[in-house]
Formats: structure tokens, sequence, C-alpha cells
């Protein structure tokens, strides 16, 4: 049986997340949950307003990375939060959707900014049980 969910593991002066599931969209949408989860408590962001998200890249790798940048930046310009993801990918291209609400410093109480999805400890594939993992560091 594979994991599902999401962690965070240690790295220098920035934070490593990592998301499991039973398919490789499972698992970039637990990894998108992680990174919300780092600037604050998931169950503090209602799932209200939906956002769709689409992007493409040579490798799954890079299209992940490219993934979490680019709710990275609908975050920023949107100054919004999201606790919940759906990730559909065909071939090199991912589309995906997010829910979530504007940001309330009170409510949400952010503990970090999220500046950038990187390449380092990136890892896109199958772990031993047969399930999928997606990890890398975020800049904070």
């Amino acid at each position: 049986m594979s994991k599902k969910g999401w962690e965070h593991f240690p790295h220098q002066a920035d934070i490593g997340i990592r998301g499991f599931g039973s398919t490789k969209e499972e698992a970039f949408a637990q990894a998108a949950a992680a990174m919300t989860a780092v600037i604050t408590d998931l169950e503090d962001v209602n799932p209200k307003e939906m956002i769709e998200v689409a992007c493409e890249a040579s490798d799954e790798q890079l299209l992940f990375v490219d993934w979490l940048n680019a709710l990275i930046y609908e975050m920023s310009t949107r100054r919004m939060l999201f606790s919940k993801f759906k990730v559909n990918i065909e071939e090199n291209r991912l589309s995906g959707r997010a829910w979530g609400e504007k940001l309330q410093r009170a409510k949400h109480n952010p503990v970090v900014e999220v500046k950038a999805a990187t390449y380092t400890a990136l890892d896109v594939g199958r772990d031993e049980d047969g399930g999928w993992m997606a990890q890398c560091v975020v800049d904070v």
C-alpha cells in the first residue's frame, strides 16, 4: 500500500517539502499542500475560491518545480493561500486547480513567505511500495 500525504524535511536555511500519493498527480498535489503548510496551518485556509494553473516542461522533475512556482506566483499576485489541490498530467503538460482564500494576516498568521521552489533535493519517482513521491526544497 502506497503512502499518501506530505511532510517537511530539514535543509539548512530553507525547508524541504515532500508529497506522497498512489499517483504522480496525488504526489504533486500533496507537495503543494506541504508548501502551504510551510506558511500557515492548512486547517485555517478555507477552499472558497478556485484558480487554474497550467504548465509544461521537458520532464516530470522540471514540471514539478514549475507547478510549485506557478502556485507561488498565484499566491503572491492574488494575495491568496491554497489548501486543496487537483492535478492532471498528460505527457509533459500539467493542468491543475487550487482552492483557497484571500490571505488574512490575523486568521492565517503567516510564519514565512515561500519565495521559490528550487532544484535542491529535487526528486520525482516511485517509492519502494510502488507509490509516488515528489520533493524539493523551497526558498523561504
